[in-house]
C-alpha cells in the first residue's frame, strides 16, 4: 500500500528529509512510499542487476544500480534498477561516484510488487522516457510478462517464454528471454 503524507512540501524540502525504508518518492508534489519488496521482487531485482553488471561493467559500458534515488524533472524517484551509461554516471570532482544522481537513468527497470499500482509505475517510466531514458522495463512476476517502453511511447508486451527482450543500443551484449528472467524465481 502507498502512503501519502498530507502536508505538501517542495522537492528541495523533500530531499532534506531522512530516507525511509522502503524508500519514499516525490511525485507531482506528493510523497509516496514504495511498497516493501517481497521474495519474487527482490530475487528478480538482484539477479537482473547482477546480470546487467556482469555484461556491461567490466568493459565500462554501463553500471546497474538497485534502489538508487534519481532526481530530475521535478520528481525524485527510486527505480528498482537504474542503469547508467559509464559516461553518464555522475561523479565528484575527484572521480568518485556522486551521491546525488540528478539525471534520468539511461535504462529504467521496475519490478511490480503485489500491491503496487501499475499506473504509478508506468507514469514513473514515462517520466524517465520524457527526460532522456532510452528504454524502460516493467516486470510483472505475477503474470510472467514484461512490458518494454521506448521513448516513442511504444509499449510492447513480452509474455511468451522464448521471446527475446529488447535492450537499449548500449546494452546489446545482453541477451535474455522472458523464460530466462522468470527462471531466476525457481530455486532448485
Amino acid at each position: 500500500m502507498v502512503q501519502a503524507i498530507a502536508k505538501p512540501i517542495g522537492l528541495e524540502e523533500f530531499l532534506q528529509l531522512p530516507e525511509t525504508k522502503p524508500a519514499s518518492e516525490y511525485i507531482d508534489g506528493q510523497i509516496l512510499q514504495k511498497p516493501m519488496p517481497q521474495g519474487e521482487h527482490s530475487t528478480l531485482q538482484r539477479c537482473l542487476t547482477q546480470h546487467i553488471d556482469d555484461r556491461l561493467s567490466p568493459d565500462k559500458i554501463a553500471h546497474a544500480y538497485p534502489e538508487l534515488r534519481c532526481t530530475f524533472g521535478g520528481r525524485s524517484t527510486v527505480p528498482d534498477i537504474a542503469v547508467f551509461c559509464w559516461e553518464n554516471i555522475p561523479r565528484q570532482p575527484n572521480g568518485r561516484v556522486a551521491n546525488r544522481f540528478e539525471v534520468a537513468p539511461d535504462w529504467t527497470i521496475e519490478v511490480l510488487s503485489p500491491d503496487q499500482s501499475q499506473t504509478k509505475v508506468t507514469r514513473n517510466v514515462l517520466h524517465c522516457l520524457d527526460h532522456g531514458t532510452k528504454m524502460g522495463w516493467i516486470i510483472d512476476a505475477e503474470e510472467s510478462c514484461i512490458f518494454v517502453c521506448d521513448p516513442n511511447k511504444t509499449t510492447r508486451l513480452f509474455d511468451e517464454p522464448q521471446m527475446i527482450l529488447p535492450v537499449p543500443v548500449f546494452a546489446q551484449g545482453i541477451k535474455l528471454t522472458v523464460e530466462e528472467v522468470f527462471a531466476w524465481l525457481v530455486i532448485d
